[in-house]
């Protein structure tokens, strides 16, 4: 008989957060996979854990993923951690969750602590609909393209952020999002703990001139409802020609100015390409 994967949720920066429920899972556990091995024996001291761990990570994820797979396989039971935070969760553990769904094995989540989720909670933004889109890329280009198609995006959308990508990150976002709600989210739980409410061009100015500390979660308000068409389908096409122009394919400008506008992408893409 299969066993079971243990997906255990670990704390993000207080070890008080950490479940009566999870440490009785990790030491019931036959063998525990870690992000880091090195981070994770240090949380398994404090709890006086000692079980064996094995290395699972974005590098070694399909080699690794097949032997814990054999393992499990064989009736062992394995508790998967993050460095911090909810395995699979914008993690590797995702593709293990999918193997182990596709093999039988049974997989069960031990709820705790997710970054995105106490970052929403306390920012004071609409928590009903949201959209969690993790890191964006650090290449300027990929990262405002991506930018470029959430411009129309209405729920509270969430991204993690590290220190030295967040004045760029910042900038883009005031410049292809607009001058939006933001709360920056800094060492959540940690000792340094802050919560600043903003908006994306206020952010971005501050963080110009003092330096970026610690890891971040950058939760921003979504869209505003259009209330109609502001411009005529003429006007609309000439604005998708001018984003053309500017380097945007013909698609993402379309979806661009329909968004900010109200107009229809269907008669402003069949009007662009009769322009």
């Amino acid at each position: 008989m299969a066993g079971m994967l243990y997906l255990v949720a670990t704390p993000i920066g207080n070890l008080d957060d950490f479940s009566p429920r999870a440490v009785r899972t990790l030491q019931d556990a036959d063998f525990i996979a870690a992000e880091d091995t090195r981070v994770s024996v240090k949380l398994l001291n404090h709890f006086d854990i000692k079980k064996p761990l094995v290395s699972y990570h974005e590098h070694n994820r399909a080699a690794a993923g097949q032997e814990i797979l054999v393992r499990l396989l064989s009736g062992e039971t394995c508790a998967l951690v993050t460095d911090a935070g909810t395995p699979a969760i914008s993690d590797p553990g995702e593709d293990l969750v999918r193997l182990c769904a596709e093999n039988g094995v049974t997989v069960q989540s031990i709820p705790g602590c997710c970054a995105a989720i106490t970052a929403l909670a306390v920012s004071g933004l609409p928590t009903g609909r949201f959209t969690f889109e993790g890191f964006l890329s650090a290449n300027r280009s990929e990262r405002r393209e991506r930018l470029s198609e959430l411009s129309g995006e209405q729920r509270t959308m969430i991204f993690h952020e590290a220190p030295h990508k967040l004045r760029a990150t910042l900038s883009d976002m005031a410049e292809v999002l607009g001058d939006r709600p933001v709360a920056l989210c800094r060492e959540l739980t940690k000792l340094h703990e802050e919560t600043v409410r903003t908006t994306l061009a206020q952010a971005a100015v501050w963080y110009e001139h003092n330096e970026p500390r610690g890891e971040y979660v950058l939760v921003v308000g979504g869209a505003t409802v259009p209330q109609g068409p502001r411009m005529t389908l003429e006007e609309g096409v000439a604005l998708v020609l001018r984003r053309r122009s500017e380097g945007m394919k013909l698609k993402d400008a379309v979806r661009r100015v329909a968004d900010d506008t109200g107009l229809s992408r269907n008669e402003l893409y069949d009007a662009a390409l009769r322009a």
